[in-house]
Formats: structure tokens, sequence, C-alpha cells
């Protein structure tokens, strides 16, 4: 028996975003329709027939890549430490491989051109990261195991720890500092954020 025709379209739109993520990734928006659709092992006119142009696919690229930086928060707020410990390293993670650092170089690049694109990026992936983090700072400020203050500041200035010049020198392929053991780093990332929040 053959397989259904809807599961071999969807095959095929996966197999193209996927190829069109890893070209997006490798050569920035530049890459080609043709080199795509030959990495996803289909006809060009295929390709068309699943997005009618390159800023649908680099679009629907995008937004894949932003939803696989969003990073929850399961744990409860009555051991605020070890949560933010499992937070911070799944974080630092999601944004400072590799892939993560590709994609956001290409959809940066493109953020002149397609505002509505880079915005449409950061709601659905920085924004609502930090907007969890923000929920989860809140309900730990209600509980009295962090101090009072704007939980939305508190999550900014956490992702910004976090990421900030490092993700920067990792853009810009800068020299790296003397290796710190990433465990090491995050440990100290998370304590000062919780010197300047334990409950007075």
């Amino acid at each position: 028996m053959s397989e259904p025709k809807e599961n071999i379209t969807a095959d095929t739109r996966t197999r193209l975003i996927q190829a069109a993520r890893e070209a997006f990734m490798a050569e920035g928006y530049r890459a080609s329709v043709d080199r795509i659709a030959a990495r996803a092992g289909v006809a060009k006119q295929t390709l068309y027939n699943h997005f009618p142009c390159k800023d649908d696919l680099f679009s629907e690229a995008a937004t894949i890549a932003s939803a696989a930086i969003v990073v929850t928060l399961d744990g409860q707020t009555n051991d605020v430490r070890e949560t933010l410990l499992r937070f911070s390293a799944s974080f630092r993670e999601k944004v400072l491989c590799d892939e993560g650092l590709a994609m956001f170089r290409a959809i940066t690049a493109e953020a002149a051109r397609i505002p509505t694109l880079a915005q449409a990026f950061f709601a659905k992936g920085p924004d609502q990261t930090a907007a969890r983090l923000a929920n989860f700072f809140e309900r730990a400020m209600n509980a009295g195991t962090l101090r009072q203050d704007d939980p939305r500041f508190a999550a900014e200035m956490l992702l910004s720890m976090l990421g900030g010049v490092e993700h920067v020198r990792h853009l810009l392929c800068a020299a790296t500092l003397p290796k710190v053991a990433e465990t090491t780093r995050i440990e100290r990332i998370v304590d000062c954020f919780l010197l300047a929040y334990t409950p007075n």
C-alpha cells in the first residue's frame, strides 16, 4: 500500500525546512533556492509549491529556530538556585552553540530588510524565555525566597549575565578568554545574581 499523499507532502515540507535551516546557517540569506532544493532532494518547483518565495522559507526556518531557544522552568521556587542552575545550563547551551549562533547571525543580518521577521523571532524566542523566567521570579518573590523587585527586570538581568559580552564574542569569532569550566562559570553567574536578590 502506498503512503498517503498528505504524509508525503508533510515529509517533503519538513525536509525543505531542515535543508533551508542548514543552508541559511552555513551561508546566510544568500543561500540559493537551487541549493536548498538539492539539499532536500526535491525539484526547485516542488520547493515553490510549498513556499511561494524565499522569504517565506526563511521565515519558517527562523520561526523554528526561535522556538528552539525557548527554555522552560519546571522547578519549584523553594529551591531557586538549583532551578536556575538547570535553566542557565540549558539557556547557554542553546544560545552559544554553533547552530544557535549561526541562525542568530542569519536573522540579524536581515533584520533591517525584514523587520517583521526579526520582531517575530524575538517575540517567539528571547522574549518568551524572558517572560517565563520573569514569571518564575515573581512566584519566588511572592514566596519570599527572593527579595521583592520588578521580576521582568530581574529576568533580563540574569539573561544578560548568561549571554552578554560572551555571546557577542562568539558571534564575532573574537579571541576567547582562558577556558573556565562551564559548570563553574554558570555557578558563579547564578550565585552573583542570587546575592543581589537575597531576601532582606
